[in-house]
């Protein structure tokens, strides 16, 4: 059944590129999120409110999570194949599609983009504070810019690259349990007093998930850097030097990459809640940041995402084929 799965990849990954990330209420990432809420809930009520209790129920938490996400794709997709293989392609296939967020990532920046090309700042910042975690109220143009291509660059990652990197190795169902790692972390994985503690291992957990692709991540995208003439050798440079300058060890690796290839200045000091967290800057002060870098960074991560599917996953496919026995 392994085979089906690439080609669901592939069908979900196709799907994307067409109609972007659907909105609707029984999303999966949505549903995650719903579900993360309650069982937040349930998990600090039933352990002790010390500090060793609170981290106990962030981990039972966090594998509760996880299993319940991963087991749900895993019925589902079983199903679909028990009825039929097509149908079970199919069904995988969807599933797939629904990880995915290559054309949402570009459409939800693009709309900061046309609200700062428009002379709407403060619609910028609107715009922007869909995309990120950070408090956007104070930002002025320059700021909005660079917290846009940031996130772009930081999802690219998260949102594209790990999710078919775990499809193609483990179908739908890693897929999904990658992403139900990567929501908790999103959700719970704050430094923060709320979180600080329920949400370590959640944390730990993701950095974890996401160590190797984000670092494939980052050497995809100095080659469609230099695909796309931009200064992929200042861009390896950069990553290099500054690929650890962030609190997780996986996030500046495409920071540094994105920052490298356009010549600016990413990252630096950020409010999150109403409180400054000191970072460290990624990338030099070449030039200043423009709306145009909002389209470039999209256009790194746009093709970044076809070298992934059709590069490692023509890999992947061509493996099977060769060592696996055939197509089917």
């Amino acid at each position: 059944m392994f085979i089906y799965s690439i080609y669901a990849c592939f069908i979900g990954f196709i799907l994307d590129m067409i109609f972007g990330d659907p909105y609707f209420f029984f999303h999966p990432i949505r549903v995650m999120g719903k579900m993360i809420q309650v069982l937040e809930k349930v998990f600090r009520e039933i352990f002790p409110r010390s500090s060793k209790g609170v981290i106990i129920a962030g981990i039972f938490f966090n594998i509760s999570v996880c299993a319940v996400s991963g087991g749900t794709a895993f019925i589902i997709i079983l199903c679909g194949y028990k009825l039929n293989v097509y149908f079970g392609i199919a069904v995988e296939s969807v599933i797939c599609y629904f990880m995915i967020a290559a054309k949402s990532l570009k459409k939800e920046s693009m709309k900061v983009y046309k609200k700062i090309m428009s002379g709407d700042i403060s619609g910028g910042r609107k715009a922007l504070s869909m995309i990120v975690g950070r408090d956007t109220e104070k930002l002025d143009e320059k700021g909005i810019i660079k917290a846009a291509v940031e996130t772009v660059a930081e999802n690219l990652s998260d949102g594209v690259i790990a999710p078919i990197f775990y499809m193609l190795i483990g179908g739908g169902v890693l897929g999904v349990f990658y992403k139900a790692v990567n929501t908790m972390d999103s959700m719970v994985g704050y430094k923060n007093e709320r979180y600080f503690l329920f949400g370590k291992f959640s944390a730990k957990f993701d950095d974890f998930m996401n160590f190797v692709p984000s670092r494939l991540s980052a050497f995809i995208m100095i080659l469609a850097s230099f695909i796309l003439g931009k200064d992929y050798k200042n861009a390896f440079r950069v990553f290099k030097r500054d690929r650890f300058n962030h609190s997780s060890p996986n996030s500046a690796q495409t920071e540094a990459v994105c920052a490298g290839a356009l010549n600016i200045r990413l990252s630096g000091d950020a409010f999150y809640f109403g409180k400054l967290y000191k970072k460290p800057f990624i990338g030099d002060d070449i030039k200043s940041v423009t709306p145009q870098d909002i389209v470039d960074i999209n256009g790194i991560m746009y093709l970044s995402s076809f070298i992934m599917m059709f590069l490692f996953g023509g890999s992947v496919f061509m493996a099977h084929i060769i060592f696996g026995g055939g197509m089917y």
